[in-house]
């Protein structure tokens, strides 16, 4: 038994979803051919099986030979071994494929997902990664699976076929152009069938994501309202996802009704040729019996080419998801190697100038200007951004010395102390940061030992706030670049946070992306940026009073007096 995942998935191929599919096979190559080999010795036993019981039929029954009788017996009894054997041992191997492939499938996601980084949520929502992780790696492990029944029931009409022309060419010569002219009909179906289940895994990643976001933002959508708009909205998407669903099934119906019915049509003519070439005394009673059993025997492995070619385009469907998500990559590469000279960090894109040991406050008057300064800042854009000198590519540990801390970080589920990195620091530490993020509410309410659920969903979002600022606060970094800390916290909180945060941050540079007055005001240096650019700075009350385009940006137009 081999155990799984394995611990090395390997280099996949995603040129394309046909070399995914391939190279998931050759890594796999040893049990998908022992899947195949069962598959094929499972499936002629069963064809063989006819044969046997005419022979006995004319041999014994007809000559009332019992030794003959008996010998055909025996052979049926072995046929039926090997192909009780076989069967066992061969689903064991296609589950295996199953697994393994789906195992495989998951492990290099994984891996891509962690080395993308802070890349991957800007290229695909959280939906799609789920419906990969989810739907996508089972179909491409059915695809896996169906390889070794699809790679019998090929050999098993082939054999017949073979069988048939022999005692009976005229019978041969329909099932060997029945075949091609059943896979011909069934091929067209294929193609919608692939166009309305992409469409379909589509909408069901769209839909994931959406469900994502009302599962994050409950507690904001309950506090405004929004219950009821966002809802419809959902149900709105869930009734795409279904029409699509229904639009799939339809093609995937036709494909299955046309699995049953054109085998049947087959099986029917065969049978039919059959009887009469008995009446006409062209072959025996026992050959007409096994030609009935060929083509009741035919059926299965016809449907199972048919369940093939259905399963193997939603693995390609599949495959074609994981290869976009394979395909990406990171906007950041490499680390550096260097020490810088000193600490200022300057980000040239904006002209903005961090000098070391202060707190400085960044208020832009578009938000998304504050995220790409914080995101350049940080590393997670590449940009031309220096750090004592040094270009930010070539600082070595960027990642231990500058910590960006955002509003969408998550809280981990586990013991409070260790979700906020406690267990690392001393006691001494982790208490000042829980008193500058003006937390000990949270902490005396459910105690250090609490164990937080996944993303910390009992605590509401002010809370979760605060929590994420005394995780970023106690990990000390050399440079740490807060968006909007206090967003989600009432007027009192905010001002007490913003009275402590310099004095826990004394020494160290801190940068705030911000438009908070109360913050801004216990900075000891402000930046406005407007259209990506720093445009002034200086200290808040300084700017309030001479640069009217700040003083609309925090004071969102309202009157206020700097006395």
């Amino acid at each position: 038994m081999k155990s799984l995942p394995v611990q090395d998935p390997g280099t996949p191929d995603h040129r394309s979803p046909a070399r995914y599919l391939i190279w998931l096979t050759r890594t796999q190559a040893r049990s998908v051919a022992a899947g195949a080999t069962l598959g094929v010795i499972w499936m002629l036993s069963q064809a063989l099986m006819p044969g046997v019981i005419g022979r006995a039929i004319d041999e014994g029954v007809a000559a009332k030979d019992a030794s003959a009788l008996a010998l055909w017996a025996g052979v049926l009894l072995v046929l039926g071994a090997f192909q009780a054997t076989s069967g066992v041992i061969r689903h064991r191997f296609s589950v295996f494929n199953w697994l393994a492939a789906a195992y495989r499938t998951v492990q290099v996601v994984i891996r891509q997902s962690t080395r993308l980084g802070a890349t991957l949520p800007k290229r695909l929502s959280a939906g799609e990664v789920v419906s990969v992780g989810i739907s996508d790696v089972a179909h491409i492990g059915e695809g896996m699976d169906i390889l070794g029944r699809g790679s019998g029931a090929v050999v098993a009409i082939i054999v017949v076929s073979a069988i048939l022309l022999t005692t009976s060419p005229p019978l041969g010569l329909v099932v060997l152009i029945g075949v091609p002219v059943i896979l011909a009909i069934a091929a067209p179906m294929l193609r919608p069938l692939r166009e309305r289940e992409t469409r379909h895994r589509e909408l069901v990643g769209e839909l994931n994501g959406r469900a994502t976001d009302l599962v994050a933002g409950l507690r904001v959508l309950r506090g405004i309202g929004g219950e009821s708009l966002y809802a419809g909205r959902y149900r709105a998407e869930s009734q795409r996802v279904r029409a699509a669903g229904v639009h799939e099934a339809h093609a995937e119906s036709r494909l299955s009704g046309a699995e049953v019915l054109l085998p049947g049509l087959l099986v029917a003519l065969v049978t039919w040729m059959g009887a009469h070439f008995a009446v006409d005394g062209k072959i025996t009673p026992g050959q007409l019996v096994s030609f009935y059993g060929y083509a009741v025997f035919l059926i299965e492995p016809l449907r199972t080419v048919g369940e093939a070619a259905g399963k193997l385009t939603k693995a390609h469907v599949a495959a074609g998801r994981v290869c976009r998500l394979l395909a990406l990559e990171p906007e950041i590469t490499g680390t550096g190697s260097r020490r810088p000279d000193g600490d200022e960090l300057v980000d040239h894109a904006s002209g903005l100038v961090v000098r070391p040991g202060r707190l400085t406050a960044v208020a832009a008057a578009d938000p998304r200007d504050a995220q790409a300064i914080a995101d350049r800042l940080g590393r997670y854009a590449d940009a031309d951004v220096t750090f004592g000198g040094v270009p930010l590519s070539e600082v070595e540990g960027v990642r231990d010395r500058i910590l960006v801390a955002v509003n969408e970080d998550r809280l981990f589920s586990g013991p409070l102390r260790e979700s906020l990195g406690g267990g690392s620091l001393g006691p001494g530490a982790l208490e000042a940061a829980i008193q500058a993020a003006s937390a000990e509410d949270i902490v005396d309410a459910v105690g250090l030992d609490a164990h937080v659920v996944e993303a910390g969903r009992e605590f509401s979002g002010g809370q979760q706030q605060r929590l994420r600022l005394v995780r970023a606060l106690a990990a000390g970094p050399d440079v740490l670049v807060l968006v909007e800390p206090t967003s989600a916290v009432d007027a009192h909180t905010e001002a007490r946070i913003a009275g402590r945060l310099g004095a826990a941050r004394a020494g160290r540079t801190t940068v705030v992306c911000t438009t908070s007055p109360l913050v801004l005001d216990r900075a000891d240096h402000v930046v406005y940026v407007e259209d990506g650019r720093v445009l002034a700075e200086g200290a808040h009350r300084e700017l309030l009073d001479d640069e009217p385009r700040y003083a609309a940006t925090v004071t969102r137009g309202e009157a206020v007096t700097t006395s």
